[in-house]
């Protein structure tokens, strides 16, 4: 009996996925982690809106990748439903949070741009964005863990 991941090979041939290896930035959660890292420091240093807006946009930009190489005819979760069609409620979920994650992240920019914004309001607009995050990607890795696990069952 198999009691661990199967590891399945892909059926999207690899040339119809978006390359983003030869771009050679840091992954999302980097990103994130220093997005972290620039709001833990005091709000009233100087640049400190500055370096929120800085760090902010590699998130955006790795997310925006990040939506591209799940979304879509080739994407992983195209994939992950003809391999598991069970998940495709699940799915929906992640493609739909998709949506809500990229607007908390456009408003946070915008917000931060705007000079009259509160330092608190800011904080508390990328802390909702860094919780929807985290929940989307541990919601990932579940499917994934769900989609590519099985129990073949048998006699021993």
């Amino acid at each position: 009996m198999v009691t661990g991941p199967i590891q399945q090979p892909s059926t999207v041939a690899a040339t119809a996925r978006p390359s983003v290896a030869g771009q050679h930035r840091p992954n999302l959660l980097a990103d994130v982690h220093a997005l972290l890292r620039a709001l833990m420091a005091p709000a009233g240093e100087p640049h400190w809106r500055e370096r929120l807006v800085l760090h902010l946009d590699p998130v955006r930009q790795g997310f925006a990748e990040h939506v591209q190489l799940t979304e879509g005819p080739t994407g992983l979760y195209a994939e992950l439903l003809h391999q598991a069609p069970r998940l495709h409620r699940r799915v929906g979920l992640l493609t739909r949070e998709h949506g809500a994650i990229a607007a908390a992240i456009a408003a946070l920019q915008h917000a931060a741009e705007l000079p009259g914004v509160p330092a608190e309001e800011l904080c508390g607009r990328a802390g909702h964005l860094l919780r929807a995050l985290s929940r989307h990607r541990q919601r990932g890795a579940d499917l994934l863990w769900e989609a590519y696990q099985a129990d073949l069952g048998g006699e021993t």
